[in-house]
């Protein structure tokens, strides 16, 4: 009953650590990071990611065009790059080593400890990944409360707001953490199985019953026959 509970744990948290990682992937090249509606033209939104920036007319046309230069972008910006990618690359390992150490699978079943070593590496890494993805994404969001209540700039210049992607990607390492958390917990709480006792179709022993039962039984048939020849 608890290694079937345990299984299902497991496959709770690779689903909520692939969420996790998709809905990281995507708020990593969506340009939704930022909102900007400008008052003069309100027929146009600009949005702005980690890669582009992008203008949306009311008719449904999409104009983008990518940052000049990484230097030239803010800090919040240059480090949030490296960070979602980080997070990419340790989400697709962690998935990868969580999938190889689940129960289901059947690699390295006559050597469990080392699946539960793959499970607790796949969910630390997971863990991992859903840090970075959270640091980047608060942090773009901090700065951008810092701007849209700065008073030393005047109201009538427009204030950038909360994307789309700010919330997909706390959503993201909110599951990417979780799943983690899960995956790391039931290989703690797993005990390794115990291999199975040999049938008596393997036993040698077993081959060998019959043999030695025919032995003991002519064994106490000596004494009679003794007696009768007496």
């Amino acid at each position: 009953m608890a290694g079937g509970w345990w299984a299902k744990a497991q496959a709770g948290g690779m689903l909520l650590a692939l969420l996790g990682w998709v809905s990281s992937c995507v708020t990593t090249f969506v340009p939704l990071w930022k909102n900007l509606n400008l008052d003069l033209n309100e027929m146009e939104v600009w949005n702005m990611g980690l890669w582009q920036v992008c203008i949306t007319q009311e008719e449904g046309v999409v104009e983008c065009q990518a940052h000049g230069s990484f230097l030239a972008l803010p800090p919040e910006l240059r480090i949030s790059r490296l960070l979602m990618c980080l997070s990419n690359g340790l989400g697709l390992l962690g998935c990868l080593l969580t999938a190889l150490g689940l129960e289901g699978w059947r690699t390295c079943e006559e050597k469990p400890g080392r699946k539960r070593r793959l499970l607790l590496a796949g969910g630390a890494a997971l863990g991992m990944a859903g840090i970075t993805t959270l640091v980047p994404v608060s942090w773009v969001a901090y700065n951008t409360v810092l701007d849209f209540w700065d008073e030393t700039v005047p109201d009538i210049v427009p204030r950038w707001e909360f994307g789309e992607a700010t919330f997909l990607g706390w959503f993201a390492g909110a599951f990417l953490t979780a799943g983690g958390l899960l995956l790391a917990c039931s290989a703690c709480f797993t005990r390794p199985r115990m291999p199975l006792a040999p049938t008596c179709r393997q036993a040698p022993a077993c081959r060998q019953a019959p043999a030695a039962r025919g032995l003991a039984g002519s064994h106490h048939l000596h004494p009679k026959n003794a007696d009768l020849v007496i």
